[in-house]
């Protein structure tokens, strides 16, 4: 999973969970990529909520494409009720327009709606990217999480639910997953919606062929990509008793798999890092996360042994 960073190609920094004024963002669709062009985005997924209250917006982004800039048609889908009563929350990148709305009028849980896992299945089955989203703000059931059997990742860092509530994460139910054997990635995002500093803290970097919805789209589904809000990740090699990371200039270098496992490197300006694999004889996965001075951190995906 970890051989993209020496294909060829480029990586491009973008934004999976948006959304506007077509549902319960702040700005039009048209300055919300104008300023992700100008904060140094490659792409966005314009992921308004597909709710009957908002009109089931598959907001449509085609034209504020240009060269440099492209964005990927998605929603924030929801359909049935977690655990605790209220609607599931399921990320779709890559949705086509005319994506059969659900029963879904408004944020309540209403009788004779999909399930969520019903829900995330049409929407991959139409060829999106699936991304449970936020579990920690949500309050996801691990029973919750195990139904959701069509996602791709679990969103692991949310922006907005870090400014807007300081639950941001999902890399507790990520973990448990990949340990009883779900192969999933995971990504950070903003849910930008612009009412509070919610925008810009959180992203993927794609590496693809080309800056195309299409490429773009083919490289997430098939993991060549990392998470960041800031630092870089330029190559994870891995033998049989060593992961190797190179990076921009961190101050600590942390390697997590099964349960307890997990060692850390610290220093001053790491940019080439050597982990010995002996904790992790008992896991069949790994991955690794870098944190910078500042305290901004880059997640590689699951690397499976």
């Amino acid at each position: 999973m970890t051989e993209f960073f020496n294909t060829p190609g480029h990586f491009y920094r973008g934004n999976l969970h948006t959304h506007s004024n077509r549902s319960d963002g702040v700005l039009d669709p048209a300055e919300v990529c104008r300023r992700y062009q100008a904060e140094g985005y490659d792409f966005i997924a314009l992921t308004d909520h597909f709710i009957g209250l908002f009109g089931y917006p598959i907001t449509d982004t085609k034209a504020f494409r240009n060269e440099d800039f492209t964005t990927i048609l998605g929603a924030e889908l929801h359909s049935g009720a977690m655990e605790n009563g209220e609607l599931w929350h399921i990320l779709a990148v890559g949705l086509p327009a005319d994506f059969t709305p659900p029963n879904a009028p408004h944020f309540l849980p209403v009788e004779d709606q999909e399930s969520g896992a019903e829900l995330a299945k049409r929407a991959r089955d139409a060829g999106a990217f699936v991304a449970i989203a936020h579990p920690e703000w949500s309050g996801l059931t691990m029973e919750d999480a195990r139904t959701i059997e069509a996602a791709h990742a679990v969103e692991t860092y949310n922006h907005g639910c870090a400014m807007g509530c300081d639950r941001p994460h999902g890399f507790h139910t990520l973990d448990l997953l990949l340990s009883e054997g779900n192969r999933l990635n995971l990504v950070a995002t903003d849910d930008a919606h612009f009412s509070e500093p919610d925008h810009f803290g959180g992203w993927v970097m794609v590496k693809a062929q080309e800056n195309t919805p299409e490429a773009l789209l083919g490289a997430l589904k098939d993991g060549h990509y990392y998470s960041s809000q800031g630092p870089e990740l330029r190559d994870i090699t891995l033998s049989d008793k060593e992961i190797r990371v190179k990076s921009s200039a961190v101050a600590s270098v942390i390697v997590q798999g099964h349960g307890s496992a997990a060692v850390a490197q610290h220093g001053e300006s790491l940019t080439d890092a050597k982990i010995k694999l002996d904790r992790f004889s008992r896991s069949p996965w790994l991955r690794v996360s870098v944190i910078d001075r500042a305290g901004r951190r880059a997640w590689s995906n699951p690397i499976w042994r």
